[in-house]
């Protein structure tokens, strides 16, 4: 469990492998992004770290892999009674170490965080394999689904616990071990997480959190050669390395990258719900959501109206310190992620776009104990052209760019007009040209008339530059198993 270090306010966390906490010989500074000051040590692991804990999730798999789905499914279902009962710790954890509002973590983060673990712990029971028969050759040939061994699952920073969860259920719901990687930039839910899967009865070695960088653990993690199967969410740039490292071994890959989302807002659409929805799917969690509208293009005859209306509404969505309740948005995860934000609103600037909004134009008041945290008030920027970087690269962050629009053949080639095909949206209460925008898009998920609305059984993934393959209901019960075709001769 954590050592306490010189500044007794100040803990350390432990990697979990085995089904012990065992301490690291380097740790990272870890922030409190409200505050901007060091509150937590994080393991600084490496090859080293990662061979153990491979090796114990090698030891693992036999025992693990024979259980019944059933009895995995009721271990599964432990641990999500154990995060329940300890819902608003784990709130208060993810709310301190993410940056994003108490009122989030209680309400998305923490609540969907069990539920990934009861869907997969029920989902596994329910899946049915093929049979088809020969009888001109005499022979029956059926498919089995079996799990392929250790799990590498890398995690990113904006979701901590959701998305780590996301990927450890399915990963051993369906018989694998697992060996994670969290971000080293917020750590302590998935550490905390480990001692509920002790008490759940998760056998040692089922499931091991190494911490650490991408480049020194992350690397080791995806180029170990008795891990067959990588997932990964994070950024186009980590996914091309790891593609390139694991490329050698034949891994099985998932990866879930990068969105730069459009939202299509013809005139025809109701103004009244999208404004309020469009204003969130900009703005919420600060803007870092894979899924955040980042490019809004408006057609030309509601253009003015629409533009005033949104920084009218961007104006009222509150920022402030994560632990008030009544604030929308809380402070972004780093220092280095908030000063990269902000350059693209120095270049719009310098491009000649305006700035309705936001940074540089509004001044945001916090307590003095929070003046050293990474806050950003919502921006809205017009007038940069589609081939501008503040259009073409992912900013993650409460920035969104707004143009209008003439045609819709128009608006779909730019929409269209990015390396990037995660998440878009349509505005439009015209039935037939939902269809025929929806269906030329080239998104993973497109959605009209509402946005972010989902599931765990629909496949999430990007076309693209925005990932390579599916997760999600059966896709992930296809990632995490491979498929064997059995033909007997009668």
């Amino acid at each position: 469990m954590p050592q306490t270090g010189e500044n007794k306010d100040i803990f350390m966390l432990e990697n979990y492998i085995g089904g012990k906490f065992i301490p690291c010989s380097a740790y990272i500074d870890s922030y409190d992004p409200s505050t901007g000051e060091v509150y937590c040590k994080v393991p600084d692991s490496g090859p080293k770290e990662v061979e153990a804990a491979v090796k114990a999730a090698k030891e693992a798999f036999p025992e693990w892999s024979a259980k019944s789905p059933a009895e995995r499914a009721q271990i599964l279902n432990k641990v999500a009674d154990l995060l329940e009962a300890r819902l608003e710790e784990f709130a208060q954890a993810e709310s301190k170490d993410q940056g994003k509002t108490i009122t989030s973590a209680r309400t998305t983060d923490i609540p969907r965080s069990a539920y990934n673990l009861r869907f997969f712990a029920s989902s596994v029971l329910h899946h049915t394999t093929e049979c088809s028969q020969m009888d001109h050759m005499g022979c029956l040939h059926y498919t089995v689904r079996c799990p392929v061994g250790v799990a590498g699952l890398i995690s990113p920073w904006n979701f901590p616990l959701y998305l780590l969860t996301w990927k450890i259920a399915p990963a051993i719901a369906t018989g694998n071990t697992v060996v994670a990687k969290p971000s080293e930039m917020t750590s302590v839910t998935a550490w905390m997480l480990c001692k509920l899967l002790k008490d759940a009865g998760v056998p040692d070695g089922v499931v091991n959190l190494v911490f650490g960088t991408g480049p020194r653990a992350g690397d080791a993690l995806v180029s170990h050669p008795d891990v067959p199967l990588v997932s990964f969410t994070g950024s186009t740039a980590t996914a091309r390395l790891i593609t390139e490292r694991s490329a050698p071994f034949c891994k099985k890959l998932s990866l879930e990258l990068g969105g730069k989302n459009p939202a299509i807002v013809f005139a025809d659409a109701n103004l009244d719900v999208c404004m309020s929805t469009t204003v969130r799917s900009s703005f919420g969690n600060q803007g870092e959501i894979c899924l955040c509208t980042s490019r809004i293009f408006v057609e030309r005859s509601i253009f003015s109206e629409f533009l005033e209306r949104f920084v009218a509404a961007a104006r009222q969505w509150k920022t402030g310190v994560p632990s008030d309740p009544k604030n929308q948005n809380g402070a972004l995860v780093s220092k280095e992620h908030l000063e990269k934000v902000r350059s693209y609103v120095a270049l719009a600037r310098a491009e000649g776009a305006q700035v309705h909004c936001g940074e540089g134009v509004d001044v945001l008041e916090v307590p003095d104990k929070n003046v050293g945290g990474y806050y950003m008030l919502p921006t809205v920027i017009s007038g940069m052209k589609d081939s501008s970087r503040l259009m073409q690269e992912e900013i993650f962050g409460p920035v969104t760019c707004v143009t209008p629009f003439d045609l819709e053949e128009e608006v779909i080639t730019r929409a269209n007009g990015v390396r990037y095909g995660l998440a878009a949206t349509v505005w439009s209460q015209d039935v037939g040209r939902v269809h025929r925008v929806v269906k030329r898009l080239e998104s993973g998920s497109v959605w009209a008339n509402c946005w972010a609305v989902s599931d765990p059984n629909l496949p999430f993934g990007g076309m693209k530059n925005s990932g390579v393959g599916r997760e999600g209901g059966k896709d992930s019960y296809h990632f995490f198993t491979e498929v064997k075709c059995i033909t007997i001769k009668h």
